[in-house]
C-alpha cells in the first residue's frame, strides 16, 4: 500500500504514508550511494595491486555471474529433479575456462611454457584436450537424459551454453584487453560506471520523458545527460592515464623475474601530439592548435559507445528479468541486486573494446612471433633465419657478407 496509494488520489492522500514513502525512497538512494562509493574504492584498490589481482577479480566475477544466471534457470524451470544438471553446468564452465585461459597462457606466457616440460605438452595439445573434456561432458549429458524430462533437459542444456557464451567469453575478452595495457581495462570499465552514475543523476533531477518500456525509470534526459558528461569524463581520464607507463604499456610476462612487467616505450597513441584546429574553431576560440594524446580522441568513440550502445546491455538484462518475473538476478549487493545487475553493460563493452583494438590499434606483435619461433625445431629456426637474412640483404637493410 505504501508504494501504490500515495499517488492515487490527491484528496485522499495520507500524509503519514507519503512521509514513509519518501523516507524509504531516500533510504534506498543512500544505500545505493554508499555501496557505489565502496565498490568504486575497491576497484581502485584492486588496480593498485596489479594485473594478476585484476585477473583473479575478473574470474571471481565471472563465476558469480554464471552462478546467478544458472540459479535463475534452475528455479524458473523447476529443474530440481533433473539428474546431473548442476554438476554438468559447472563442468562445462570448467571446460570452457580451461580452453580460454589455456589459450591465454600459450599467447602471453610463452617463455614460461618453454621452461616447463609439462606445460609444453599441455600447450601443444591444448585444443585437443579441451575438445576431449567438452566431449566427455556432452556424452554425460546424453547419458543423463530421462524420458519424462527430455524437453526440460534440452532447455537447460541450451540455457547453460548461452550463459557460457555471454559470461565466460566476454570475461575472457576483458582479460585479453587487460594484456594490451591496463588503460584498455580501466578506461572502458570506468566509463561504463560513470555513464551509469551520470545518467542516474540527470534522470533523478531532470528526468521527465520515458526512454524505453523495458526500463520505465530510464528517461531521455538521463540518457542524453549521461552521454554528455561521460564523454567529458572519458576525455579527462584518458589524458590522466596516458601519462604513465604503468597504465599504457602492454602487460607481459618477464621470464627473468617470473613476474609481470609493464615497462616499455609508449606507442604513438600515448605520445602527446599537436593538432591544428579547423578554421571555424580557430576564429571562435582564437586557438590555432591543441596538444592532445591520440588516445584522448579514441576515448571519445569509446565513451560514445558506452553511452549510446552500452545501455542496451542493461535493457537486454531488464527484458530478461521481466520475461521471468524477477526484480534482480540476486540479492548479493543491497540496493543494487546481484553481481550480474552491475555488470550487464560491461560485457557488451568488453567485446567492443576487443574488436576496436584489433581493428584500429593493434599491429603485428614481434614478441608473439618470437615466442612462436622458439617453439620450432632447430632446423626450422635455421631455415627461417637464412630466409630472413637473405631478404634483408636484398633490401639493403644489412651489408652483404663475403
Amino acid at each position: 500500500a505504501i508504494f501504490i496509494h500515495p499517488k492515487d488520489d490527491s484528496e485522499n492522500q495520507n500524509p503519514i504514508l507519503i512521509s514513509v514513502f519518501s523516507f524509504l525512497r531516500w533510504k534506498n538512494y543512500w544505500i545505493r550511494g554508499v555501496l557505489s562509493i565502496a565498490m568504486i574504492t575497491s576497484f581502485f584498490f584492486m588496480i593498485s595491486m596489479g594485473p594478476v589481482a585484476l585477473i583473479f577479480v575478473v574470474m571471481t566475477i565471472q563465476i558469480k555471474c554464471f552462478q546467478e544466471i544458472i540459479t535463475i534457470g534452475y528455479r524458473v524451470y523447476r529443474s530440481y529433479e533433473l539428474p546431473w544438471f548442476r554438476t554438468l553446468s559447472w563442468y562445462f564452465l570448467i571446460c570452457v575456462n580451461y580452453f580460454f585461459y589455456g589459450e591465454t597462457l600459450a599467447d602471453y606466457f610463452g617463455a614460461l611454457v618453454q621452461k616447463e616440460e609439462p606445460l609444453q605438452f599441455l600447450a601443444r595439445y591444448h585444443r585437443f584436450i579441451s575438445f576431449a573434456l567438452y566431449l566427455a561432458g556432452f556424452c554425460m549429458f546424453v547419458l543423463s537424459l530421462v524420458k519424462k524430462h527430455y524437453r526440460l533437459q534440452f532447455y537447460m542444456f541450451g540455457w547453460t551454453h548461452v550463459t557460457l557464451l555471454i559470461v565466460v567469453t566476454q570475461s575472457h575478452l576483458v582479460i585479453q584487453n587487460l594484456f594490451e595495457g591496463m588503460i584498455w581495462f580501466i578506461v572502458p570499465i570506468s566509463i561504463v560506471i560513470s555513464n551509469d552514475i551520470f545518467a542516474y543523476l540527470c534522470g533523478f533531477f531532470f528526468g521527465r520523458t520515458p526512454l524505453i518500456k523495458l526500463s520505465p525509470k530510464k528517461t531521455w534526459e538521463g540518457f542524453i545527460g549521461g552521454f554528455f558528461f561521460t564523454v567529458i569524463f572519458g576525455f579527462i581520464l584518458a589524458y590522466l592515464l596516458s601519462q604513465f607507463q604503468y597504465f599504457v604499456c602492454p602487460v607481459e610476462f618477464n621470464s627473468e623475474t617470473n613476474g609481470f612487467s609493464v615497462e616499455c616505450e609508449p606507442s604513438d597513441i600515448f605520445v602527446m601530439q599537436q593538432y591544428t584546429l579547423p578554421s571555424v574553431v580557430q576564429s571562435t576560440l582564437k586557438w590555432k592548435s591543441v596538444n592532445l594524446y591520440p588516445y584522448q580522441i579514441h576515448s571519445i568513440f569509446i565513451s560514445s559507445f558506452a553511452s549510446l550502445i552500452g545501455p542496451f546491455g542493461g535493457f537486454f538484462a531488464s527484458g530478461f528479468k521481466r520475461a521471468f518475473k524477477i526484480k534482480d538476478f540476486a540479492s548479493t549487493i543491497p540496493g543494487h541486486g546481484g553481481i550480474m545487475d552491475r555488470f550487464d553493460c560491461q560485457y557488451l563493452m568488453a567485446t567492443f573494446i576487443h574488436v576496436y583494438i584489433g581493428s584500429f590499434i593493434r599491429g603485428p606483435n614481434p614478441t608473439k612471433v618470437l615466442q612462436q619461433l622458439m617453439t620450432l625445431q632447430p632446423e626450422q629456426q635455421l631455415a627461417i633465419f637464412h630466409t630472413l637474412h637473405s631478404n634483408l640483404r636484398e633490401r639493403g637493410l644489412i651489408a652483404p657478407t663475403e
